[in-house]
């Protein structure tokens, strides 16, 4: 899509909002910007996490271009730059196929390498193709869902799925519009490791005591400082956090599972819970010294950060979500 198209998507102040984008009047021709918003499934096994990256392509010896591991040649990447892996690069590229045009996605939540997802949510804007003397492209309101979810993921790899889309209103956001969200840490406690799903659990050898890590956890839900439950460069302003629950339970012979839902997470926040809980779980900490980490605000008083094959983020819940979001 030549550049000279994207002024013709200019907000006009004053224009009439719909319930599924702006309607602008460039040179009196209307035009409807519609907004979509995706929940989006993916095994992070292969993918260098959500968000985009593009490190400078590095120079070997006699200027010969050495190779980055996951880098993936078919994205587009800027000027001296090679782009990785990762979901939002591959999710936004099919969505740019589909609707013909430049698009950004925007997603909810920033997962890391190895991380998976069952409930993400991405968002983007894009036209619907009426601007006169232009055929095609976009994706009008009034075409449906349907279609465009089958359209992205025909265009999809194996490993990551478009589950469902809906308009939404202009300027969504999806990460400050989220009430809650919640993730999955799954361990398989056993001296045998994990053979087919070992890419969706986080193995230890240590038999874990599921109802003394449940206990433990209950010192975390309410709202609290999680300093010490966060890496040190962590990037925000504040490091209080509202945690709206915390279940750990055994449901499997082998397996424990951590449930953790709240309004938002620090960086590595829910992998240093399940980390720390693992240590209650195998007699290494009490209750007692999970409430003073969190009371410490002192990183090093927490436990370790649990890896991130047992972490899946399941779901994020917005105003006007229809039923009881579970799992």
């Amino acid at each position: 899509m030549p550049d000279s198209y994207w002024p013709h998507l200019e907000t006009v102040p004053g224009c009439p909002t719909g319930s599924a984008g702006v309607y602008c009047s460039i040179a009196q021709y209307p035009v409807l910007v519609p907004t979509y918003r995706l929940t989006i499934a993916y095994d992070g096994t292969d993918f260098c996490g959500w968000q985009k990256q593009e490190p400078p392509e590095p120079e070997g010896k006699d200027g010969q271009r050495t190779a980055v591991p996951h880098a993936d040649p078919s994205l587009d990447a800027g000027p001296g730059r090679v782009a990785l892996r990762t979901v939002q690069a591959v999710v936004e590229r099919a969505v740019r196929e589909v609707v013909r045009e430049r698009v950004m996605l925007t997603g909810a939540s920033r997962t890391d390498a190895g991380v998976h997802a069952r409930g993400q949510v991405g968002v983007f804007t894009c036209s619907d193709g009426s601007e006169p003397g232009r055929r095609g492209g976009g994706w009008p309101v009034d075409r449906g869902v349907e279609g465009l979810v089958r359209a992205i993921n025909g265009r999809l790899p194996a490993d990551v799925l478009v589950l469902d889309a809906m308009a939404v209103e202009a300027g969504f956001d999806p990460i400050s519009r989220a009430l809650s969200k919640a993730y999955t840490y799954t361990f398989h406690d056993h001296f045998q490791r994990p053979l087919f799903d070992r890419a969706y659990v986080t193995h230890t050898h240590h038999g874990l005591d599921a109802r003394a890590m449940h206990e433990a956890a209950q010192v975390l839900v309410g709202e609290h400082d999680f300093a010490a439950f966060t890496q040190i460069h962590h990037g925000r302003q504040s490091t209080v956090r509202r945690i709206d629950a915390v279940e750990v339970s055994r449901v499997g012979e082998h397996r424990v599972r951590i449930l953790v839902v709240g309004g938002g997470f620090l960086y590595n926040m829910v992998r240093i819970i399940a980390g720390t809980l693992h240590e209650v779980g195998r007699g290494r900490m009490a209750v007692s010294d999970v409430a003073l980490a969190l009371a410490s605000v002192d990183r090093r008083r927490a436990g370790p950060t649990a890896g991130p094959s047992g972490l899946c983020l399941e779901w994020i819940r917005y105003a006007g979500d229809a039923g009881d979001v579970g799992l």
